[in-house]
């Protein structure tokens, strides 16, 4: 690849304010965009995504450069943001516009996020079915602008909000 190859992921994990950090300090990603993804009115509100009728799921778009760093490890740092057993949200953050999804953008994507979900299952480090879907990418709307970079900006709330879903204890306990 070029000096300036350039690819997009697009991950739901619940709050994508709690998505954005984890991608953001890893080497060769150029962005993450917290937004929305997967409904069926276009330029969607937080509060419209946020009412349940849009369809949509909170979700990141990441720009990234697979020569420094591939699709394949950003799936990886994804499942361990994420509880891939529960399809009906994540861990505070319940229904739809909250669920576990990995969109794809190519038939390659579509290949890697299979293979690491089958050796996530395989792996027997959970009980339960793993059971994050993974969809074809629809048009991602950026949300507005006191969403990005959250955990930047609001420092105290984002480590009690993370802290109080249950998301942080979560990942300590089954990934680190």
């Amino acid at each position: 690849m070029n000096a300036m190859a350039e690819e997009k992921a697009i991950f739901a994990g619940g709050c994508f304010w709690c998505m954005v950090k984890p991608f953001d300090q890893m080497p060769g990603i150029k962005t993450v965009v917290s937004g929305y993804t997967g409904g069926h009115v276009p330029n969607p509100t937080y509060e419209q995504v946020g009412s349940g009728l849009t369809g949509h799921t909170e979700a990141v778009e990441i720009t990234f450069d697979p020569d420094v760093i591939s699709y394949e490890q950003l799936v990886e740092i994804y499942w361990q943001q994420t509880d891939p057993t529960d399809a009906f949200g994540q861990f505070a953050d319940r229904g739809d516009s909250y669920r576990p999804v990995i969109f794809y953008n190519s038939p390659e994507q579509k290949a890697v996020a299979e293979r690491s979900k089958e050796r996530l299952q395989a792996s027997g480090h959970f009980d339960k079915p793993i059971v994050t879907s993974i969809e074809p990418a629809k048009t991602f709307y950026p949300a507005e602008d006191y969403h990005q970079d959250y955990y930047k900006k609001n420092k105290l709330h984002y480590k009690m909000y993370s802290e109080g879903s249950g998301r942080a204890g979560f990942i300590r306990k089954n990934w680190k």
